[in-house]
Parts: structure tokens; sequence; C-alpha cells
């Protein structure tokens, strides 16, 4: 009940005027194709001069051709209505060049801009902070790059050089017309106004609800990539029934928002049409009076005299601006939508990047007979911290060791929830550190603030002695391999996977990877090797053979520190005897942090740290904890679940 009084108030809210999503947007297509938008005016100009001359000819032709040629015969008039039709034949022939020049134009700059905005957006997101993404449905972010962008598109290709047409013909005509009749025009202004006044009143109600119809949508959108995501969930549980309701909310929103907005968008345009038969019919109705008066020497105040062309000419300058004034109406509607578009593109563009104030990078290094570090071109098995000392304005080089330390750390994901609370714990350089507890209890959260997905809220965590906020991101990632529970495999070849890693490595680097991870033994049986392409996140190989390429692709990457999230939770046991092997060869001189929920994995782990919601409970080896008989050793008898 209260989301169908939320969304009555959103009804309510009229669109913000004040918004310069529109005006910003049209900056930004100026500002790139100012010459190609210069030729494109000049073209429309030339367009809507043609399409409006070309009507005062007619009132030539009537006026000095046709009427004297019924009285003096075609012999009389014929050379100028030669000159007459030649002069029409150019003028349309300029108009027909023009049009087609300037839409080839816009067609050019359209896609251009559309081009450069996704670049822009995509460059952008890639600097977005996890966060970003776990607070964002992907598929509303989706619906940014296809359905805002396309309506961006139809306003660029459509709605402005419309628009700007429209405008100039209908002031070229109004001027055409003032010349012919002022009293006339004043009877064409007059419905004008009235046509004005229809537009406003649906043409606002029809943008309006174009709005809603876009924030609709990526509602729709984002629900249905969700649902495709968790298919296997929704058939385990049978929430087939239940998905197809929460579907049919959003899918009614839609279908209401789309009614409202194309209704008052159908209805307008059969109400102008109407309305521009109306003007049309007194327009003749006045243009005959006139000319009756001119016949009897009847003098109309405020109207001067009048011919029968001049009548037959604002007749068809009438019907072309009621014509127009219905063309602009129209654009209203697409108008709205790009502003709505434009705006959550430009919100996208506009969102905070990930903070980084870090300025210590992660160098090739050689290591002295005297223990001096000192930077190589090349990776030689050695790596350094780059620290630069702003007091005594020097470069000094520390060996990356791989030694972590948390001191005091407390980490809220939202205001008032703290999810690890004074935690306080080392990794020496080439230790392996096993995390267990409960879910929830904050095992992957320490390795997310390890490689500062989220920053701490309180405490500080150092690295090999340095604190990692004065690290650079991307290089204090590039010091750290990562095996995720949830794997990801691109559209590509297994090699291409596995090079994921490292862009830089070579064919024989992936596949001496691959063997460390035991997985080169199912991937040469693949149909094609090495080569085998995966698509839908390798849905044809199973869930032990995507984790084993995942651990490869961090393998070939030969990070000094690795982090193992649950890398074995969805393996089998003979599989996760394979995993096991090749990450103890990968681990061997490494600092590595493993997350198991699986006890048997971590049994030969040097340190052993027990959480339960966000505290450590207990810390020390496998032979020690079970010593103890705490926590640990109930997790391990079975006295109790992790759960």
């Amino acid at each position: 009940m209260a989301n169908s009084d939320n969304r009555q108030k959103g009804r309510n809210k009229k669109i913000d005027f004040k918004d310069k999503s529109l005006s910003r947007l049209i900056k930004y297509v100026f500002s790139s194709h100012k010459v190609s938008l210069t030729v494109v005016c000049i073209c429309i100009i030339i367009s809507a001069i043609a399409s409006t001359i070309a009507s005062t000819f007619l009132q030539r032709l009537i006026d000095n051709c046709i009427i004297p040629g019924i009285s003096e015969g075609f012999d009389a008039v014929s050379k100028t209505l030669y000159k007459y039709l030649s002069i029409m034949i150019v003028i349309y022939s300029s108009g027909i060049i023009a049009s087609y020049i300037y839409n080839v134009i816009m067609a050019i700059v359209t896609q251009s801009v559309l081009r450069n905005l996704r670049d822009e957006m995509f460059i952008k997101m890639q600097s977005f902070p996890i966060k970003y993404f776990d607070t964002h449905k992907h598929g509303d972010i989706m619906s940014t790059y296809t359905n805002d962008t396309d309506n961006i598109r139809q306003l660029i290709d459509q709605g402005l050089p419309s628009i700007f047409q429209s405008l100039l013909t209908i002031t070229a005509i109004l001027i055409v017309m003032l010349n012919y009749s002022v009293g006339l025009t004043l009877v064409v202004l007059a419905v004008i106004f009235a046509m004005t006044k229809i537009s406003r009143t649906f043409g606002g109600k029809s943008a309006k609800y174009m709005t809603f119809q876009q924030k609709s949508l990526a509602k729709v959108e984002g629900f249905i990539e969700e649902m495709m995501e968790g298919q296997k969930v929704i058939k385990v549980f049978n929430h087939e029934e239940e998905s197809k309701k929460d579907f049919s909310k959003l899918n009614n929103a839609l279908c209401n928002d789309s009614k409202e907005a194309n209704t008052a968008g159908n209805i307008l345009m059969p109400i102008l049409g109407n309305v521009g038969n109306l003007m049309y019919v007194l327009v003749a109705f006045v243009g005959g009076i006139l000319l009756i008066s001119k016949a009897t020497n009847l003098s109309l105040h405020g109207f001067s005299p009048i011919t029968l062309g001049m009548i037959v000419s604002f007749l068809g300058m009438s019907r072309h601006l009621s014509q127009v004034i219905g063309q602009i109406s129209m654009q209203v509607s697409i108008i709205a939508m790009a502003q709505a578009g434009a705006k959550r593109v430009f919100e996208l563009i506009d969102n905070d990047a990930e903070l980084d104030d870090g300025d210590v990078t992660l160098e090739y290094a050689n290591k002295k007979e005297d223990g001096t570090i000192v930077p190589a071109g090349s990776y030689t098995g050695t790596w350094a911290w780059k620290v630069y000392h702003k007091s005594n304005n020097t470069t000094e080089y520390i060996e990356l060791k791989g030694d972590v330390r948390f001191f005091n750390v407390d980490f809220s994901y939202e205001e008032g929830k703290e999810i690890l609370h004074d935690i306080s714990l080392y990794a020496k350089p080439g230790q392996k550190i096993a995390f267990v507890g409960a879910t929830g209890a904050g095992k992957t959260t320490i390795t997310n603030l390890i490689n500062r997905f989220y920053d701490i809220t309180d405490g500080k965590i150092k690295y090999d002695d340095i604190n990692i906020k004065k690290i650079k991101k991307s290089d204090l990632r590039k010091s750290l391999g990562i095996v995720l529970q949830d794997v990801n495999l691109f559209t590509g070849t297994v090699m291409e996977n596995i090079r994921y890693g490292n862009l830089y490595a070579s064919d024989a680097d992936c596949i001496k990877a691959a063997k460390l991870a035991n997985a080169d033994d199912f991937i040469t049986r693949l149909p094609d090797g090495y080569n085998t392409m995966l698509t839908a996140n390798g849905s044809q190989l199973s869930q032990g053979q995507r984790q084993l390429i995942s651990i490869a692709r961090a393998a070939v990457a030969n990070p000094p520190v690795m982090i193992l999230d649950e890398a074995t939770s969805s393996i089998d046991t003979r599989t996760e005897k394979l995993v096991q092997d090749g990450m103890d060869n990968l681990m061997k001189g490494r600092t590595v942090f493993v997350i198991a929920h699986r006890l048997s994995t971590v049994r030969n782990s040097d340190a052993i740290i027990v959480l339960d919601h966000g505290n450590i409970i207990e810390r020390g080896s496998h032979e020690e904890l079970l010593s103890k008989k705490g926590v640990y050793y109930q997790l391990y008898t079975g006295a109790f679940e992790l759960e």
C-alpha cells in the first residue's frame, strides 16, 4: 500500500523544467560537431525557405498566368508560365538536395555523439567503486546504455532538426502572410494560439508520462535480468508463480505509464488536425468575403485588397502551417524522453569515481648482494614499493614481502551497522592465513578491505609497513591475486580467459599456469583445447572446471599475495584434491589468505582465524586450536555447524 501511495505521489509530480540535462546534452552535441552542425543549419534554412517561397509562386501562377490566360489565351502567358515553373523546379530541387545533405550529416553526427557518450559512460564506469555495482541493479545500468541513449538518438537525429526547421518555416510563412494580408494573418495567428494551448495541455501530459515510462522500463529490464541470472534458484524453490506476480506488477506499471503517454500523444494529432481544418475553412471564408468586397468595391476596415491567387496561396500556407505545428507538438514527447535519458546518462557520467589518493607504486626490482633494492625495467621475480618522501625529496624502494597487518580495524557497509569490530591480525611474509566462521561473520569483508574494494571506518591496515591508503589502488591490486567464490568467465577462448590475469602472458605462460592449477588435463580434452570458445559465463563447463580456469587466471598474474575466497566451496572432493595440490605449488613463497567453509582445506594453514559477528574469537594453528577445545574444536568435530 505504501508503495502504491509513493507511486501516486510520483505521478503527481510535474516535469522539472529547471533540469539542465537537456541544455547540457545540446552543448555536448554542438561542442564536438560545430562545422557539421553549421552546414546542417544552412541546409535547414535553405529547405525551410524553399518550402515557403514555393507557395508564393502559386499565387503568381494564378494571378499572372492562369487568370490572364483564360481571357487572353495560353500563348500570351506561356513565357511567364514556363519561367515560374522553371524557378519552382529550381527552388524545390534546392530544398530536396538541402534536406538530403542535412539528413545524411545528422545521421553521422548522431551516431558519433552516441558512440562518444557510450565510451564516456563505460570509461567512467570502470572507475566506479565496487559499492556502486553492489547498490545498483545491473539491468537498470544496462537500460542507460540502450533505452536512454536511443531516446537521445531520436532527439538529435529527428527532434532538433525538425524543431529548428519548423520554427524557421513558421517564421517564413508568417512573414509572407503578413506581406499578403494582415487581416488574414491575424485570423491564422488566433487559431495558432489555440493550437499552442492544446499542444501544451496534451503534450505536457504525454511528456510527463513518457518520463515515467523510461523509469518503469528500466525497472522491468532490471527485474528480467535478475530473473535470468536466478533461473536455477527460481526453479529449485518453485518460485515461478511468485516471479510472475512480481513481474506483472512492474509490467502493469509500465503499461499504465505507456498508455497514459501514448493516449495523450495520440489524441493530440487528431485534435490539431481538426483545428487546422477549421483554420483552413476560416481562411477560405474570410478570403471569400474579401474577394466579394473587392468585386463590389466594399471597403472592409483593416483588410487590404486581396486576389484569388493570394487566397489560394494563403490556404496552402495555412495547411502547411498547421502541419508544422503538429510536427513541433509531436516533438514534445521526444524532448521529454531525451531529457529523462540525458539525465540518467549524465548521472552515470557524473557519479563519483573511486577515490585514490595513494602515490606509492609497485615496481619491478632487483635485490643486490648487500640487500639494497633497485628498480628494474622488466620482471625479475622481485617486486618493490616505490615510496616518494616529500619531506626530503627522496625516493625509497621497499621490497614487497607480503606482510599484511590490521590494527584495531572497524568497518560498516552502512552507518550504524558495524560488520567488523576492533580487528587486529597479522600475516607474515609467506604465511597462509585462513578465515573460518559462520556466514556473515566478516570473512569476505576482511579480504575486501585488503584490496580496498571498501575503505575501513576506523583503524589502520599496513602492507609491508606502508599504510595501504598511501598505496595507489591499481598497484595494490596488482600485488594481489584473487580467486572468488563466484567465477566470472568472459566470452572468448579458454586461453583468452586465462590470459585475462596478465595480458602480456604468452601462450606458454598460460599453459604453465593451467598446469599449476591442475586445469591442463581437462582443458586439453575439450573439443578445441585451449582454443575452445566459452560463452554464457562458461556454461558448457562444470563448476569445478570453471573454478580451475579462474585459479589458472590468478596464477598467470604471478602475484606476491593470494586471496582465495571459498575457492573450493563448489568443487567435488576429487577436483578439490587437484585444486589443493595446484594451489600448494602456487602458494609457495607467497602470503595467502584463504576463506573456506570446508575446514579440511585449511588444516595446513600457518594460522587459522575464527570470526564470529565481526570479532576475532580465536587464532592459532590447526593443532593449537584443537588443543584449546574452543569454537574451532567444536566446528571441526561437528559439535555445531558453521551456519
